[in-house]
């Protein structure tokens, strides 16, 4: 235990890394699951087939072989070179976009017929029922999935750490690379666990306030109230009674 200051300010100096990384990687698989699953509906049918090779193609492949395609391969086959941060946040990206476009897909089938005949009755455009109308709900049933998602792209940070990101994995392997004891090993990997177990509380308290916040905009009762109101109303029937 002595050397903890030691290790957690070496592993702190991973944390900003992490960070950029996961926001990035959020951001970038966000816009692409969005763009994926809405054109996945598309009319045109060269369009959702184009749509269903990224996904398949990106969910079928190891993140691991597509970030060393883009560091490695991309460079000599087309001649693009990429930060490895930037290659790490492209490749986390397109590969968590590509489950959430699934999630997407699901969750705008998912909204009741009666609501999309109800838009097409006030004669609103493609863009206004899915602006006004279906996009609300669908979007209080993904966040749950996305939650999911986010959780697994901050633990596949990790994985940058094989192109020389100096993110918390790879601060972890230069402390163990230097001469301590063996002994200090489960001290060095339960500060990064607990580490990104604190990332990943932070990100599920966002999402649950997200999730909130768009139940209200969406006008439906928190689940919580709503089983709070079926265990008090009979409790309230029998008092009546008595």
């Amino acid at each position: 235990m002595s050397n903890f200051p030691h290790f957690l300010s070496v592993l702190s100096q991973g944390v900003v890394p992490t960070v950029e990384l996961s926001v990035g990687g959020i951001i970038l698989a966000t816009i692409d699951a969005f763009a994926a699953g809405l054109l996945s509906r598309s009319r045109f049918r060269s369009v959702r087939f184009a749509v269903r090779v990224y996904v398949e193609g990106w969910r079928g492949s190891s993140e691991l072989v597509q970030l060393f395609w883009l560091v490695l391969v991309a460079p000599t086959l087309i001649g693009l070179h990429l930060i490895p941060i930037w290659a790490g946040i492209i490749a986390l990206g397109l590969n968590v976009g590509a489950y959430g476009a699934e999630v997407v897909r699901g969750a705008v089938d998912a909204v009741p017929g009666p609501q999309h005949e109800g838009a097409v009755a006030l004669s609103f455009s493609s863009w206004q029922r899915m602006r006004l109308v279906i996009l609300p709900q669908a979007l209080v049933e993904m966040v749950p999935s996305f939650t999911t998602l986010f959780i697994q792209l901050i633990q596949a940070t990790a994985l940058v750490s094989l192109v020389y990101v100096h993110e918390i994995t790879y601060q972890a392997k230069q402390i163990l690379t230097a001469d301590y004891p063996v002994k200090d090993d489960p001290l060095i990997w339960a500060m990064v666990l607990v580490m990104y177990l604190i990332l990943a509380v932070i990100l599920v308290v966002i999402m649950r306030v997200l999730e909130w916040g768009l139940a209200r905009y969406a006008g439906r009762v928190p689940q919580r109230r709503v089983q709070m109101a079926s265990i008090l109303r009979p409790a309230r029937l029998r008092l009546g009674r008595t």
